[in-house]
């Protein structure tokens, strides 16, 4: 069959489109193009100078393609202070191809050159800066520092950047993760100020969006009306194999068969055609343009470039190589020529071993300081830069954007004395033989949350929103998915759909204003898995961002839904045990922590308690059915916010005592409701003398005093203990060290393979972890045991 030619017919689009080519550069000040092409050279040659000095580590190629539209940001398209990098209105700019960061690092040095050079006035406090001296911390662990490093108090840069570095809000780096989470910046920007948001500028390549969390995130941004986002494409064609990633109008891609054109009108992006991103003047016109659509909708730039423009490697080889260390490659290469012609000397070529560190370190500060002194030799070619940063000041307070007086604050959450673990509100107080199940009350609390904190925690879930009740969260606010134009006052953002992996970067980010909460739901079985990219750079970031500022981690909530086996009835694709072994003690201490209440009545204290210790991420599992809420006190247990510890006592036996039968310890909703309503009175019945422990939090456990951690749990105990648990074995090892313990120990797997489809207790009894299997394991351990 012939190929069909016709043009196909789009559906109907709220976005527009435009192309920038040399014959539409506009109006551009005089000086001003000439002086970026003065600081792109220097810049791409420090990209050469940086990769030459790592020793050979980092990606130039892309680096040096996307120079000059970043530079006609940072000198044109953002309203900024430099002088105070972290100012909450402020336009941002999220580098979400996280391996550009040698452009990064350069362009931000440079710039830290100019304000020095042309208006020092404005240089912040050292520690907001990154300077041509921070380059020295290119991929250098902080473990290995120099005399030099020291004495200059030299920043560490990540091989991808993380807010350790001023002007930059969060981690990136893992393919398309920054693109969601630079949308989750737009919209809590967006719902703080109305009225003229800050806008939030990603820069991202065509390879870059080939990953199927960015078309979920571009749907979300569509979906959302997110008008203060602009995506930034660097559209070279080269990825690390191949050279043409996308189709290029009639040959095919390697990869993909759309361009990013077509890719931007198809999630109804207001859409910039840049002919030549290489052309300065072409880059401010189309910055400025995008500007001026009314759609109120998201905008994507596409700019066409090329891959290590004269570095003298192009295309897919120059992605993550270069050229050999100190080799007269590196000397010769045209951006190396071009600096030495500036200069009009050579520059100091060392004689040393390359593998020697303070070798290069001398070599590349001899480097640096020849950037600088042709900076400061020709300091009035800088000049135009030094204003077009103050002018971006100066645009910034013209602006006055305030916050809007009644927007969300989470202040009461995060403040012991405003809400405790032991005192639930009277609404979420629950009565003993009543049903209810834990996802409920996990929204019951969210709601709670949401109301005192105006509308702070904003919930998105994959195509679930009802059935993980996490609807509950948002039932006081206007109804429907959130629309910046048409429903700016709904909690709940539609991220694509039935999308894990954007959701965890979009909710994630949401909160990195201190002010919103993102809350994710699905099955933990996909939840988990999907989403521990997006949340480990979060963690990544707030664990940067902390030691940088000071400032506390922003929390996102991930919500495990339908976790385990109670979720019999989906068959083992989705009643999955293995969620929590991704998560539990997988993160750095404090980082994240994993809530595995039983009752719906610990959700509150175990909530209140995750979220005041202010983790990266704070990861609940909840289960499906219905339980019945048992009378605490007349079954002898303690009350519900003795899980807020992380871990407490069902039951009490003094070792010393005769006869003593050991220790069990339970973490899991299925198995600790069988335990209490059918395990428990069989054990007081026959007299056996045990410690009980159940774990809501291991991670709220390890937050306690040591002194309180070994009275709550005596190390002994741990070597005598056997555990049942609703998930895997190897997440009781940290409370079953024997090997007789766990060779005892119930879990998911002791039947040889993942449990078939059905009713919950008929996968339970699969399992042998139903009441009898239970109460037969717990009779034969403790005959042993005495």
């Amino acid at each position: 069959m012939d190929r069909d030619t016709a043009p196909f017919p789009w559906g109907p689009r709220r976005a527009g489109w435009c192309r920038i080519d040399g014959s539409d550069t506009g109006q551009v000040e005089a000086g001003l193009v000439e002086a970026l092409e003065e600081i792109n050279l220097l810049g791409r040659a420090l990209i050469a100078i940086l990769y030459n000095c790592a020793p050979c580590s980092g990606h130039p190629g892309g680096s040096i393609s996307a120079s000059r539209m970043i530079e006609g940001l940072v000198y044109g398209g953002l309203d900024y202070d430099f002088s105070d990098p972290r100012r909450p209105d402020a336009d941002v700019l999220v580098l979400a191809a996280g391996h550009k960061a040698l452009g990064l690092y350069a362009l931000w040095a440079l710039r830290n050159e100019v304000v020095r050079l042309i208006r020092p006035a404005q240089l912040p406090d050292p520690r907001c800066q990154l300077r041509l001296e921070d380059l020295l911390g290119f991929r250098r662990s902080p473990a290995r520092r120099s005399e030099r490093l020291s004495q200059l108090e030299v920043k560490p840069l990540d091989g991808h950047p993380t807010p350790a570095v001023p002007f930059v809000p969060l981690a990136t780096g893992a393919s398309g993760v920054g693109v969601g989470a630079g949308f989750g910046l737009a919209f809590s920007a967006l719902d703080l100020y109305p009225d003229d948001p800050p806008r939030v500028h990603i820069v991202e390549g065509e390879g870059g969006l080939t990953p199927g969390r960015v078309q979920e995130a571009m749907a979300c941004a569509s979906r959302a009306r997110l008008h203060n986002a602009v995506l930034h494409l660097d559209w070279n064609q080269s990825s690390i194999d191949s050279d043409r990633v996308c189709r290029d109008g009639d040959r095919p891609g390697d990869y993909v068969q759309w361009d990013p054109l077509e890719l931007a009108r198809l999630h109804d992006f207001n859409a910039v055609q840049v002919a030549d991103g290489l052309d300065h003047a072409q880059v401010l016109r189309a910055i400025e343009r995008a500007r001026s659509f009314d759609s109120r909708q998201p905008t994507a730039i596409i700019y066409r470039s090329v891959k290590g423009w004269r570095y003298g490697i192009e295309g897919s080889a120059s992605h993550g190589a270069g050229h050999a260390c100190c080799s007269e490659a590196f000397y010769s290469c045209p951006v190396m020529a071009e600096l030495e012609q500036r200069l009009g000397r050579r520059l100091p070529r060392h004689r040393f071993d390359p593998a020697d560190p303070n070798g290069l370190e001398d070599h590349l500060f001899d480097l640096l300081m020849a950037v600088r002194e042709y900076m400061q030799s020709a300091r009035e070619r800088f000049e135009p830069l030094g204003e077009r940063i103050a002018e971006a000041g100066r645009r910034l307070d013209a602006r006055a954007r305030r916050a809007r007086p009644d927007g969300p604050s989470l202040e009461a959450v995060f403040d012991p004395t405003a809400l405790r673990p032991e005192a639930p509100p009277p609404g979420l107080q629950l009565r003993p033989g009543e049903r209810a199940t834990l996802r409920g009350s996990l929204g019951d609390v969210l709601s709670e949350l949401n109301r005192l904190s105006r509308g702070a925690v904003i919930v998105s879930a994959a195509d679930l929103v009802h059935s993980t009740s996490i609807a509950r969260a948002v039932r006081d606010f206007d109804p429907g998915f959130f629309d910046a134009v048409d429903r700016p006052g709904s909690r709940l953002v539609a991220t694509g759909g039935i999308c894990e992996d954007a959701m965890g970067a979009f909710l994630s980010a949401v909160g990195l204003d201190g002010r919103h909460l993102g809350a994710g739901a699905s099955y933990g079985a996909f939840a988990a898995p999907l989403q521990h990219v997006s949340i480990r750079l979060h963690a990544i970031g707030q664990q940067a961002r902390q030691r940088a500022t000071g400032a506390p981690p922003s929390p996102y909530l991930l919500v495990c839904g339908h976790a385990g086996l109670k979720t019999g009835e989906d068959g083992p694709t989705h009643a999955d045990p293995q969620c929590l072994q991704l998560l539990q003690e997988n993160f750095p201490p404090g980082a994240c922590i994993c809530l595995t209440p039983w009752d719906p009545a610990e959700l509150w204290p175990c909530v209140i308690a995750g979220l005041q210790a202010r983790p990266a991420v704070l990861a609940v599992f909840v289960t499906r059915p219905a339980e019945r809420i048992v009378d605490r006190a007349a079954a002898g247990l303690p009350p519900a916010h003795a899980a807020s510890a992380g871990l407490y006592r069902l039951r009490s036996a003094d070792p010393a005592g005769h006869p003593y039968h050991g220790s069990l310890v339970l973490q899991g909703s299925e198995v600790a409701n069988t335990f209490v309503q059918e395990v428990l009175p069989r054990i007081d019945e026959r007299g056996l003398r045990l410690n009980v422990f159940y774990v809501s939090s291991v991670e709220l456990f390890d937050r306690q005093p040591e002194a309180t951690r070994e009275q709550l749990f005596p190390e002994a105990r741990g070597r005598e203990a056997m555990g049942i648990t609703g998930f895997t074995l190897p997440t009781l090892y940290r409370w079953v060290r024997s090997e007789a313990g766990r060779r005892a120990s119930l879990h998911p797997f002791r039947c040889g393979g993942f449990c078939g489809s059905g009713q919950a207790e008929d996968v339970l009894a699969e399992a042998g972890l139903d009441g009898s299997s239970q109460w037969k394991a717990v009779l034969d351990y403790a005959e042993r045991a005495r």
